[in-house]
């Protein structure tokens, strides 16, 4: 992977998935189990890294914020930060080096992801939080890559709310999620937090940030560690499932408009898959490998299912409302 430029332009798009909360739940406390043993004070921003991707295929920019998992160069992050990138600058906060990074793997609907830093070893790591109980009322920091400016970490100061929430979340560009057993907060996060560590008063890490609220009331999300680095290890084990992706992720060269409950194109790159198989913008994809495709969401699910280089049918229905079908042979290109 080429290098990355050092330096950030006007325009950059700064992604924190924006959420809007379903229907909050009564707060549920956690066990109220005593602490595992004595808890060694962290040092802060240890192991935390920002994260820079080129949007290729979209002319764009977008930043968020990691944790270095393992000191070999693993590092967590949410799937809507790496969502699309072909190239990734990844920048460790304490030490200020530069890396380079691969996609292991991630998960869309967990809104989880796993880079590996190139030519990394002796990383220092986040300190976890392992068994520790969360209860409403906990003080917690929220620390990330705020606007993508870089620099030491902003810090989001505030208390857990509610534990075991449901939130519907999007950004700007994708479609809804849904995402389960949410830990809320009331820290003030802003885009470029996401993927960054929710901790506690040791700076030992309780979840992963994952959005932010779109009303005027600051609310914070994190998905549990826990429940976070279950996603790595499915990633970890290599083999794509119904879960998480693993290897090359196919790529057809269609942008998709923002038309519910249809898959319509809004452009097309040129020289891509989609272009040589004689699809055009405004197009509306209806098959794909024998999956019929009603939504930008059922499309993505599908696309995740091929694999780069094998040729498989596709339909569609172009601008003259005439049903057309024939074969497309996907590339490799971004994490979706």
């Amino acid at each position: 992977m080429g290098a990355c430029s050092d330096a950030l332009v006007p325009g950059l798009t700064r992604r924190l998935l924006l959420a809007v909360l379903a229907t909050l739940a009564p707060a549920v406390a956690a066990s109220p189990a005593g602490a595992s043993g004595h808890i060694v004070r962290a040092g802060p921003n240890v192991g935390i890294v920002d994260i820079y991707t080129t949007l290729g295929y979209e002319n764009g920019l977008a930043a968020g914020t990691g944790m270095i998992i393992t000191r070999s160069g693993e590092v967590l992050t949410n799937n809507h930060v790496i969502n699309g990138a072909t190239k990734f600058k990844v920048v460790d906060v304490t030490t200020h080096r530069k890396y380079s990074a691969t996609v292991v793997g991630y998960s869309v609907s967990r809104d989880i992801a796993v880079l590996q830093l190139a030519h990394a070893s002796g990383l220092r790591t986040v300190k976890r939080g392992g068994a520790l109980p969360l209860h409403v009322g906990m003080r917690v920091v929220a620390r990330g890559n705020a606007q993508g400016r870089g620099g030491p970490p902003r810090v989001a100061r505030g208390q857990i709310i509610a534990l075991h929430q449901q939130i519907v979340a999007k950004d700007e560009t994708g479609d809804p999620e849904t995402l389960n057993n949410v830990i809320a907060t009331n820290a003030a996060v802003v885009p470029g937090y996401s993927g960054g560590p929710l901790e506690n008063s040791q700076n030992r890490v309780l979840g992963i940030v994952t959005a932010g609220s779109t009303s005027g009331v600051h609310r914070g999300f994190a998905i549990p560690l826990s429940q976070a680095l279950g996603i790595v290890r499915r990633i970890e084990n290599g083999k794509s499932n119904a879960i998480v992706h693993v290897g090359p992720t196919a790529f057809l060269g269609v942008r998709l408009d923002n038309v519910p409950g249809e898959a319509k194109i809004l452009s097309v790159v040129a020289g891509k898959p989609a272009d040589l198989a004689g699809l055009a913008k405004g197009d509306v994809i209806t098959s794909l490998n024998g999956t019929a495709i009603s939504s930008s969401s059922d499309l993505r699910q599908a696309v995740l299912t091929l694999v780069p280089g094998k040729t498989v049918p596709i339909g569609w229905t172009d601008t003259s409302d005439v049903a057309q079908t024939g074969t497309i042979t996907p590339i490799s290109g971004p994490p979706q």
